[in-house]
């Protein structure tokens, strides 16, 4: 009598995505601490802010549509049409001549984080069981953490030791590498439809849910404060005397790392809305951006 062998808590294409998402996540966020220096020497220190804003902007207003292509042309679509804009927009910076053109391109830039994250976590829930979402996407929540804490370290060496240029090519090349690995995954969603414009159309019920409004509004404030300490921090890392400015990521980063697998866990034992309340009530203070003598030029 034979038996079958269990099948593993997650599949291997789980694992790659997963590698895609740390790949995908170094590739831009290894820019940013360059982006203020490089926005500054075309002349638009003053615009130093909008290179999170204008980036943030476009990621949010595309969701929506996104989120119906994920839902009606495929996972696998979206996550390709995301990396494309990222591949594209890195190679372009090198081009860059003025203010201007800077950012019309971080506003592009920005669709890039509007549709490869939608189809990558409509993907996780596909292939995950429902009992171990929460751990899974805890899990995939690593991955895009662990880019997060890579990419800025990687990129300020890039920038010291070879060139900016070097730096941009890195991050595009780092992209394109993102989707490479998924290139003989399937695709998750039943009869996926082909696409046509008027998928593009979207209607008020479509973008406007009542019960999704209370995570909309701790997740907006909560990552206000996350892209001001974004946006300072290069500036304050300079101004401490620290040669690679990406490294205040990788150490932001590594206490979200420490707990992701704890906290997906907890969630699937304790509820969502526990955790979430507790993790919010422990949100650290950004001091370093508060109005100090010391730190007058970046409050």
């Amino acid at each position: 009598m034979s038996t079958l062998s269990p099948s593993p808590a997650y599949p291997f294409r789980f694992w790659m995505l997963c590698l895609s998402s740390f790949l995908f996540s170094a590739s831009f966020n290894m820019i940013i601490p360059e982006l203020p220096n490089f926005l500054s020497r075309l002349g638009g220190a003053e615009y130093v802010g909008y290179i999170i804003g204008l980036f943030t902007l476009t990621a949010g207003l595309s969701r929506p549509f996104s989120g119906k292509l994920t839902d009606t042309i495929g996972r696998l679509p979206v996550m390709y049409f995301g990396v494309a804009v990222c591949v594209l927009c890195s190679l372009l910076y090198p081009l860059v001549g003025s203010v201007f053109m800077f950012l019309l391109l971080r506003l592009v830039h920005g669709f890039s984080t509007g549709f490869t994250p939608t189809g990558e976590s409509a993907y996780v829930a596909d292939i995950t069981p429902l009992e171990r979402r929460g751990a899974a996407l805890g899990i995939f929540g690593l991955a895009n953490s662990l880019g997060l804490a890579a990419g800025p370290a990687i990129g300020g060496e890039f920038s010291r030791y070879i060139s900016l240029d070097a730096l941009f090519y890195c991050s595009s090349g780092m992209a394109l590498l993102s989707i490479l690995v998924l290139l003989n995954q399937r695709e998750t969603l039943p009869h996926p439809q082909k696409f046509r414009l008027g998928l593009l159309r979207i209607r008020r019920d479509e973008i406007f849910e009542p019960r999704v409004l209370p995570p909309f509004v701790v997740m907006l404030l909560t990552f206000f404060c996350y892209g001001t300490v974004l946006t300072v921090t290069p500036g304050f890392s300079e101004h401490l005397g620290i040669a690679n400015k990406g490294l205040f990521f990788t150490f932001y980063t590594l206490s979200s790392v420490c707990v992701r697998f704890l906290a997906g866990r907890a969630s699937d034992q304790y509820g969502r809305v526990t955790i979430l309340r507790f993790s919010t009530l422990i949100m650290p203070r950004p001091w370093c951006c508060s109005a100090s003598p010391k730190t007058k030029l970046f409050s």
